[in-house]
């Protein structure tokens, strides 16, 4: 099919796995269905419910295309994560969970092996979010895995391989701070070479090549046409990237919220310098689906809403947003303090933590997340208007305060899910792009700008 208008988009995060029908035509999601990204304990160590997701997608292909006919499927998944596979196609061991945090020898021992952050643009982070660092564990923890793996395929090109039988990377999934990529020269660092893998990753593809055609076992079990076509697939961050890279000709800055909030830089001219970037401030480099490289920042900003809200809805009020500012109630980085621009700070209340459940707490959680992710974009010298794309873009609050952060202008995508639309993009390259809306909220007051000159003292004073 030249030109499939259905596309089934597998979007594996870090919190949920989901399957998502886009119509190409309209650009909308005429149908999604999730199930939790639940980590199994082990052995060998913490890895993904990969069958489990397995059989969720297979049931899900089925009823979508019963329901509305699926034409093509594109695949998109969280980053910091590669599967080995063994003679036969299937996995030589557990896909390992990025979180999982090594021994103190074994990190001492990578340290010695990780190439420079000028290289790879790809900071030390914690756990296995360096790809680099989870081989290294693994090799070193089994001793017989590297003989035992004939390929190594990155995230989204698992589930290619699942659906296809033929084995890809991608440069989107390759230059997400994995220490693999030299992302200034477009080719590989010397880490593979140093950890004996340089043979056996997988061809490096671009997202939106065909990688093959589903499996046969698979068209008659989902009821899909035998020669239904399957991308290459695609990061998640990129994929919430990849319309606008397509449709802006001027700098701008996307912000991609999901469990991670990832702030990158597009600057309209490859050839625009990178700016400096500071390490431990969790910037990095990563990989547009054009090979080409995006200053980027990040922290863990869905993982931080979900711990400080604690279940709770959000449901501010007017007088809340008011007692907020003008009361300075503020909550200071980080949730999550191994990661994000304030790194190594522990959370706090400026004098009292608000209730848990109140319309006040909800809206502090709120400009923390806009603070934080304006911090991100200054820490890349971001410009332009500034794209809000997932969960994030339909809190008005959080918009708000971004837009006084940045002096600039916020947008907010139409798209309930701006991976799904993304990566659904990759089999059109001609069809209308998604519109972003101008944000609904207030003009940037002396209330707003007060908040932010102490939230930003503090905050500095807690580094």
């Amino acid at each position: 099919m030249t030109n499939p208008q259905h596309i089934a988009v597998v979007d594996i995060g870090k919190t949920n796995a989901k399957l998502a029908l886009v119509d190409l035509a309209t650009l909308t999601e005429i149908a999604v269905v999730t199930r939790p990204n639940v980590v199994q304990a082990g052995p060998p160590w913490p890895h993904y419910d990969v069958e489990g997701h397995w059989a969720f997608l297979l049931d899900a292909l089925a009823t979508f295309h019963c329901n509305h006919r699926v034409d093509a499927i594109s695949i998109t998944t969280h980053g910091a994560c590669a599967a080995l596979l063994a003679a036969d196609g299937s996995l030589a061991a557990p896909i390992l969970d990025y979180e999982y945090k090594y021994p103190s020898d074994i990190v001492a021992a990578y340290d010695a092996l990780k190439p420079d952050f000028a290289l790879t643009g790809s900071p030390r982070m914690v756990g296995g979010l360096n790809i680099g660092a989870q081989l290294h564990y693994q090799f070193t923890t089994d001793p017989t895995l590297r003989d035992r793996t004939v390929q190594i395929v990155t995230y989204p090109q698992f589930w290619g391989h699942r659906l296809t039988g033929i084995a890809a990377t991608d440069v989107t999934s390759l230059g997400c701070h994995t220490d693999l990529w030299d992302p200034h020269k477009g080719a590989f660092s010397n880490l593979p070479a140093a950890l004996g893998v340089q043979e056996k990753i997988a061809t490096v593809r671009h997202p939106s090549d065909i990688l093959g055609p589903i499996l046969p076992d698979i068209s008659e079990t989902t009821g899909l046409a035998p020669n239904t076509p399957v991308c290459v697939g695609i990061h998640d961050s990129n994929a919430s990237l990849y319309p606008h890279l397509r449709s802006q000709n001027a700098p701008a800055s996307v912000v991609s919220t999901g469990t991670w909030v990832i702030a990158m830089s597009f600057r309209g001219d490859d050839a625009a310098p990178i700016p400096h970037l500071d390490p431990a401030r969790d910037t990095l480099i990563n990989v547009n689906a054009l090979g080409q490289a995006v200053p980027s920042a990040r922290f863990m900003g869905g993982r931080e809403y979900e711990v400080i809200q604690n279940g709770h809805p959000y449901a501010p009020t007017r007088q809340d947003v008011t007692t907020v500012l003008e009361r300075y109630l503020m909550l200071l980085p980080s949730v999550e303090h191994c990661t994000g621009p304030f790194q190594g700070c522990k959370m706090q209340w400026r004098d009292t933590e608000l209730p848990v459940g109140s319309g006040q707490r909800s809206v502090a959680l709120s400009y923390y997340l806009a603070l934080m992710t304006g911090t991100c974009l200054e820490l890349i010298e971001g410009a332009g208007p500034t794209i809000v794309e997932g969960p994030f873009a339909g809190n008005a609050e959080f918009i708000a305060m971004l837009k006084a952060v940045t002096r600039r202008p916020v947008f907010t995508s139409e798209a309930v899910t701006g991976t799904s639309i993304g990566a659904a993009l990759l089999f059109n390259h001609h069809e209308k792009l998604p519109n972003a809306s101008n944000a609904e909220n207030s003009d940037v007051g002396e209330d707003f700008l007060d908040y932010i000159d102490r939230w930003r003292t503090l905050a500095q004073t807690s580094r």
